[in-house]
This record gives structure tokens, C-alpha cells and sequence, in this order.
């Protein structure tokens, strides 16, 4: 009986040394060691690809924004601020997206088909609003000249890349909104426009974020 006693403390003094130095392996310094590598070597990756403004953190390089304008009374669907370029299509015109606001929650697409008539409107109707919006006394955008991007929510909706197409063809409004020469408009695009991946993987993109927040620079202060 005694033995049985004895061996059985034994296997359970064992068994809870095993646990406080796992315990203290797995849960303590080993979070420690990786969290230590991840700050010293990665530290932006870590953090969250954090954006900041002004002293102060304004997004993720990661997920992207919307620029609108406030709901007026009686509105549904906000107007986008033209004074700032326009990421892939959200409001209302989610092509193709069950995500209307960048919502983390809501991130999928709705797997519409080609022929579907839904998307078919949607296409044609974010296309018209594109043309619309960046036309500008001198600069005219013509339907051929909209990119697919412009049109069509990225997959998880939270795309927070455009293509270079697409901003260029924002830079005229914008520019114009602004105040600011459109050569100098067109420079910042070019400045924040992200080749391929290792040189051939993927396409050139533009952050809107990151370019808004330059963008946010050179607009005279008043």
C-alpha cells in the first residue's frame, strides 16, 4: 500500500516538474525569444505595417481605407472625397465583394459569375462613375481607359493596393482639387509605385494610404 502511494507521488511530482518546465519553456521564453527576434529583426511587420501621420498611427500598410465625404441627410451610400485618390470600388459598387466598408468582419467575395447580370450593372456603373469623377476640364477619361481594379473589389475586399493605371488616371481630379500642378501630382504616384515582387512576381502597385498621407503634405495648409 505504501508503495503504491509512494510511486504514485512520485509520477505526480514528475508529471508537475514537467509541466512548470514546459510551462516555462513554451509559454515564457520562448514567446520571449521569438516576440525579441520579431521587434529587433521585423519590427514593422510586427507591429502591423503601422502607417503613421503627424505623430500619430492612421492605418496598416495592410488593409486599405475608404475616402468619402460624410452621408448627407437621407443618404445611403456616401460620396467619395475626390480630393483624395480612390481605392478599389466599396461603396455601393462593391463589385464582386461582400465587404462595403474594409471591414476585417465582413472580408470575402460574393463568387458572382461573369454573365451575371448583378455584376454586369455593377461593372458598367462603377466604370461610368470613374469616367465621371476623374474628368476634368482638361483631362478626359474615356471608358477604354478604365483598369479592371477601378472597377471591381479584390477578393477579401480589403485590398489596400491600386494598380498604377488607376492612379493615373485619378491624377488630373486630384490635382485639381487640390490645387497642385498635375506634373507634381503624377511625380508622387510615380514615387510610390511598388514594382513587381523579386522583379517578376505579381504587378506594379501604388498604396492608396501611403500616397494619401504624402498626398496630405504638399496640400497648401488654410
Amino acid at each position: 500500500m505504501n508503495n503504491s502511494v509512494t510511486n504514485t507521488a512520485r509520477l505526480l511530482w514528475a508529471g508537475l516538474r514537467a509541466l512548470l518546465v514546459l510551462t516555462v519553456v513554451t509559454g515564457v521564453l520562448y514567446p520571449l525569444a521569438v516576440t525579441g527576434v520579431a521587434q529587433g529583426l521585423f519590427s514593422d511587420k510586427a507591429n502591423g505595417s503601422e502607417i503613421k501621420a503627424d505623430g500619430q498611427v492612421v492605418g496598416s500598410s495592410l488593409i486599405g481605407q475608404a475616402y468619402n465625404l460624410p452621408l448627407k441627410k437621407g443618404q445611403e451610400t456616401p460620396e467619395p472625397d475626390l480630393k483624395w485618390f480612390q481605392g478599389r470600388p466599396q461603396n455601393g459598387l462593391g463589385v464582386n465583394s461582400v465587404n462595403t466598408q474594409y471591414k476585417l468582419i465582413l472580408s470575402g467575395a460574393t463568387n458572382r459569375s461573369g454573365d451575371n447580370a448583378d455584376l454586369i450593372k455593377w461593372v458598367e456603373d462603377a466604370k461610368a462613375a470613374v469616367v465621371k469623377d476623374n474628368s476634368t476640364a482638361d483631362y478626359k477619361v474615356k471608358p477604354s481607359d478604365v483598369p479592371a481594379d477601378a472597377v471591381t473589389s479584390s477578393g477579401s475586399g480589403l485590398d489596400p493596393d491600386i494598380s498604377p493605371e488607376y492612379a493615373d488616371i485619378q491624377v488630373h481630379r486630384v490635382a485639381e482639387q487640390n490645387h497642385l500642378s498635375v506634373a507634381r501630382v503624377q511625380k508622387l504616384v510615380d514615387e510610390h509605385t511598388d514594382g513587381r515582387t523579386l522583379g517578376f512576381l505579381g504587378e506594379p502597385t501604388v498604396n492608396v494610404l501611403e500616397l494619401n498621407v504624402a498626398l496630405k503634405e504638399l496640400v497648401p495648409k488654410g
